[in-house]
């Protein structure tokens, strides 16, 4: 998985806590039947409609094989949807915390199913890809992690937000070379250390990043709460969040200084963010 459990849970948690301090309510779902433990609060979970582990039990399916199956299922359950989306509407935004497989957002379309389910019931739909920072200290895995953001980019056909987690963790200036990834300086880095034989193979990929020009990270830490408004601002942005919301009455705000941060508080058209490949959804009326 190139979404590790922990990297989204801690990400819909840095959010939620960050919203609470703003007096903004975002709501939570968990959509990984695999998911264990929780940092954040769960509105709705997907395992109790099916889990990994019951499949696996039932249908002697490997994580894999199990995962797409429980994933398959939730497409086929408008019921259950329909249940837990019913109760919001233009005014809430939901972040919806989803797998990290990257299979579930390349060849297989399940993915794009919910999210097309999302736009139906009305919600604006935003993707947030989460990548490491630390799995991109060399140029193979930055590549690796470009395509990966790429795929999910094409294949959900909804705005996208690509989000580099942990930057605090590596050197600025390595950081810089990160959140744009340059692919000539990738490349020269890739045929330094690997074969001379993969080199056709390493100039397509860059080629490819290059044709689409569409990836490009936003950097966010643990602990730093500019970091995390910046990403939620793009966000919002994408998705029109509290662009038709009045604005919220002086002792609402009183014990809330920045200008920026009453602008982002007094939003609230709905949003939906869901990790995986990556990272998560961010969506108006709905976040996912």
């Amino acid at each position: 998985s190139p979404v590790p459990r922990v990297r989204q849970s801690t990400y819909c948690h840095a959010v939620q806590e960050h919203c609470a301090t703003m007096k903004r309510t975002v709501r939570v779902v968990n959509l990984d039947p695999a998911a264990e433990d929780f940092k954040y609060t769960v509105a709705h979970d997907v395992r109790d409609l099916i889990s990994v582990d019951d499949v696996m039990e039932e249908l002697e399916l490997g994580p894999n094989g199990g995962l797409v199956y429980c994933m398959e299922y939730l497409c086929r359950s408008n019921d259950w949807v329909e249940e837990i989306l019913d109760p919001y509407g233009d005014d809430d935004y939901l972040i919806f915390d989803c797998p990290g497989q990257i299979e579930l957002y390349s060849h297989v379309p399940v993915m794009q199913q919910i999210v097309r389910k999302l736009q139906a019931e009305g919600f604006q739909v935003c993707g947030v890809y989460l990548i490491d920072a630390l799995s991109c200290t060399d140029a193979a895995k930055l590549m690796a992690g470009t395509l990966m953001a790429l795929s999910a980019m094409i294949n959900l056909e909804i705005p996208h937000v690509n989000v580099m987690s942990k930057v605090d963790l590596v050197p600025a200036t390595d950081v810089e070379k990160y959140l744009l990834p340059d692919s000539e300086l990738v490349l020269s880095e890739l045929h330094e250390s690997t074969s001379a034989r993969f080199r056709a193979l390493n100039n397509a990929f860059g080629s490819l990043i290059d044709d689409y020009g569409l990836v490009q990270f936003l950097p966010m830490s643990n602990g730093d709460e500019d970091s995390v408004e910046l990403v939620l601002a793009h966000i919002d942005n994408a998705i029109q969040y509290g662009e038709d919301m009045e604005p919220r009455e002086a002792a609402e705000r009183e014990d809330v200084d920045d200008p920026v941060e009453m602008g982002l508080a007094s939003s609230s058209v709905g949003g939906t963010a869901a990790g995986g490949a990556g990272g998560s959804f961010g969506g108006a009326s709905a976040a996912m």
